[in-house]
């Protein structure tokens, strides 16, 4: 039976995957989804900015330690990776449309509470809340991507995609820093109400439906496996770079757990009928690669990106606001570059532009090396710049290969699976990295804290914890805090130094992954992604139900 190619304009006379009138808009429906992606990546760039504040003491902040920070960006991030699998699902089964709005809903409700917060544990269990919405958010909107644009434009639209983090990180951090200048610090979190609230009118009459018209059942048993693994995992690190002795019995015993836990998840994943995630879809080199870049490149990202706000606020003594702007360049390089890839990509092929990228992304990271205290500015930018279109080399080919490896009708499995393993990255590197950065400041800061008259011990523990517990303390010293302020600065510098080079081994090992397992210059026609052997004999798409 003779098969038909799928293409953007396709051939007189010959039926178009999409609907008509949902390829005419296309655009304004990508322009939709943007919206809603804005909102989730808002979620977590807005608090790297008002972290500082937040650790401050009542009524400026909430007192949060170093630790408590971290389970602030942790338990968004490891909601959303653990619930990533059914949310997929539930898109694929139910209606990505529905699953989307449902997860706006949640999202917008998560914010408000969040902006009330009346203690760090109170701020933890809303960001939990927020990372559930937003898992039910993200797999959505690249599903629809999949399912309203012909596989000839999908790199495009995916590059677009990916180019507006970009946005949303350079509208987060300034938009945190204006509110923080002028507001209290839980107004940063209501910036996402007005945007949730404009994007679910826009979705309800732009966006069309679409679902699995064979879906399988969920696996609630795989769920929770996959949380608890990565809960237990991650708190065990945590705790680790918190007490500075990862030997401790409550350490590796939890993060020993954790490893159980999620071995088992991939045992029972093989041998259910109704898996959470097909772990056979790793059997594909490419589909391997293309995850494990991901995975790789955002735990190095996002571990430095937690503790840069300290190096420009707390070591050179920026403003929230100042601070945010910093960043620009490495949004603007994200936004100019990642519409692009896909051009890339198209005359150097997948392998090339992407071990390129991770290469680059090492290089930035062991930059970072070069800063202390004294450092022009313009060498900070710089690396902000290069670090940006690193990204933008590696996101999209990365994604496009991910969700072209599996059927259309699967799109919501393939959009978990590739968010799932960028959020366990960023997870894992928030928690390793800033562990790392703990256990080093405190190596380096505890003899000077030891030398300080009249300190008492669990006083000089909880000094010792971060920069800013530690500077909090300088200042109830008065005028006698001020050699410790400059020992504090000094201390942290040594610490970035030591976790930005394991950061830069970490994207390093994702560019030897992706030249060995990354295809090559893709064939005519294939627009950068993998040529699945489905590939002209997809069913048509659901997006017009």
């Amino acid at each position: 039976m003779a098969t038909r190619a799928v293409s953007p304009v396709p051939a007189a006379g010959a039926p178009r995957q999409i609907p008509e009138a949902v390829h005419r808009r296309r655009w304004a429906i990508l322009a939709v989804l943007l919206c809603s992606l804005l909102v989730v990546v808002l979620g977590n760039s807005v608090l790297n900015v008002a972290m500082r504040t937040i650790s401050a003491p009542p009524p400026i902040g909430l007192g949060a330690t170093q630790s408590q920070l971290e389970w602030a960006i942790s338990a968004y991030t490891l909601v959303f990776a653990g619930m990533l699998f059914t949310a997929g699902l539930l898109g694929d089964r139910l209606g990505r449309k529905k699953v989307l709005l449902a997860g706006m809903a949640v999202f917008g409700t998560g914010s408000v509470l969040a902006s009330m917060a009346a203690s760090p544990t109170e701020l933890i269990g809303y960001r939990a809340l927020m990372g559930l919405g937003g898992a039910l958010v993200m797999p959505s909107t690249l599903a629809i991507i999949m399912n309203v644009f012909d596989r000839a434009e999908q790199p495009k639209a995916i590059g677009i995609w990916a180019g507006a983090v970009g946005l949303a990180i350079a509208i987060g951090p300034v938009t945190s820093g204006l509110l923080l200048a002028h507001f209290w610090w839980g107004s940063v979190f209501l910036i996402n109400v007005p945007v949730v609230a404009s994007a679910v009118v826009a979705m309800t009459l732009l966006v069309p439906d679409s679902k699995d018209p064979d879906p399988g059942r969920l696996d609630p048993v795989g769920v929770l496996l996959s949380v608890i693994g990565l809960v237990l995992l991650v708190y065990g690190i945590i705790t680790g770079g918190r007490l500075a002795d990862f030997t401790e019995p409550r350490v590796y015993g939890t993060v020993g757990g954790g490893l159980l836990v999620l071995v088992l998840f991939v045992v029972h994943a093989r041998r259910s009928d109704h898996p959470a995630i097909d772990v056979r879809h790793f059997r594909n080199p490419a589909f391997s690669a293309a995850v494990s870049s991901l995975a790789l490149v955002f735990f190095a990202l996002l571990g430095v990106t937690f503790f840069m706000a300290f190096y420009t606020q707390s070591v050179r003594g920026f403003t929230p606001l100042q601070s945010g702007l910093l960043m620009l360049p490495l949004a603007v390089a994200q936004m100019a570059f990642a519409p692009r890839a896909r051009l890339v990509v198209d005359r150097f092929g997948a392998r090339a532009v992407c071990t390129a990228g991770m290469t680059l992304m090492g290089l930035t990271m062991a930059g970072y090396a070069l800063l202390d205290e004294h450092t022009p500015l313009y060498v900070l930018e710089l690396l902000f710049f290069f670090q940006g279109t690193a990204m933008a080399h590696i996101t999209p080919p990365a994604t496009v290969s991910v969700m072209q490896a599996l059927p259309r009708e699967k799109a919501g499995s393939a959009s978990a699976v590739n968010n799932t393993f960028r959020q366990v990255g960023g997870a894992l590197g928030v928690a390793v990295l800033g562990s790392v950065l703990s256990a080093s400041y405190r190596d380096r800061i505890d003899d000077r804290l030891a030398a300080v008259p009249h300190l008492p011990a669990g006083a000089r523990h909880e000094a010792g914890e971060s920069i800013e517990a530690t500077l909090n303390t300088a200042a109830r010293l008065g005028p006698a805090g001020h050699d410790l302020v400059r020992s504090a600065h000094a201390a942290f510098v040594h610490a970035m130094h030591l976790t930005v080079l394991g950061a830069a081994g970490v994207a390093l090992l994702g560019a030897v992954v992706a030249a060995v397992f990354l295809p090559g210059r893709p064939a005519t026609g294939t627009a950068g992604g993998p040529v699945r052997p489905d590939a002209e004999k997809e069913p048509a798409t659901e997006a017009g139900q």
